[in-house]
């Protein structure tokens, strides 16, 4: 499981979930096994991986994108006892590129030297505030949700129904295009906004973005009021 959906709207599970979740698969005697190739390496402010927030261990953790800063590498990690069970052979054409290790290397070296799990979340509240002074300005912004740099805004057509989006989603991705800045859509309905930027972004740039995607959503209300 994601720890966060990301492709999905991020999804935040709320307290408890991962812990109860581990317990059903583990008494039917499955492995838990943690997705964090969007969640890990900081993304989620405070931690390394998202699953940290939830205090639970998974048996396999699956990883890739934030650990090689952009490189093409994946991991997998398990319990001993997990990794032992596994008695056949493994292929993998690419495997252990070395421009790639030694890319991911630097990158967790980089990680480490500048704390990006402290910055994700300080930078990380910022954003949030200020996604949060939007929502409460535009009643199209059905909810604000997401961990560290790694926020959501589920747009909806109706505040009351919440009704999910997609048209108000496409106008907000043309707006913010002409603004300079560049948002992702996710969700069932692609009617979420997904927020996730460098882990090395500072204060006047994500002070830049929300002042940016502030004027953007300026002339999405308005073409929503003609």
């Amino acid at each position: 499981a994601e720890t966060i959906q990301g492709v999905g709207g991020f999804i935040v599970p709320p307290r408890g979930y991962f812990q109860r979740m581990a317990d059903i698969i583990r008494s039917y005697g499955g492995v838990f096994i943690s997705d964090e190739v969007q969640a890990g390496f900081g993304r989620t402010g405070g931690k390394w991986f998202g699953i940290e927030h939830w205090e639970t261990t998974p048996d396999i953790m699956v990883m890739a994108k934030g650990i090689a800063g952009g490189l093409p590498v994946g991991a997998t990690v398990a319990r001993a006892d997990v990794s032992a069970s596994w008695r056949g052979k493994t292929l993998s054409t690419f495997g252990g590129n070395p421009i790639s290790m030694a890319g991911m290397a630097a990158a967790l070296d980089v990680m480490v030297e500048e704390d990006v799990r402290a910055r994700a979340r300080e930078r990380g509240l910022q954003l949030r505030a200020g996604l949060d002074t939007l929502a409460a300005r535009f009643d199209w912004i059905g909810e604000v949700r997401g961990m560290g740099l790694m926020q959501g805004m589920e747009l909806v057509e109706d505040p009351f129904t919440k009704e999910p989006g997609p048209a108000v989603m496409k106008s907000l991705l043309e707006a913010t295009r002409s603004e300079g800045l560049l948002i992702g859509a996710g969700g069932l309905n692609g009617h979420v906004v997904r927020i996730g930027p460098s882990l090395l972004i500072d204060e006047a740039e994500v002070g830049d973005a929300l002042a940016r995607l502030e004027r953007a959503c300026v002339r999405v209300d308005e073409g929503r009021s003609s």
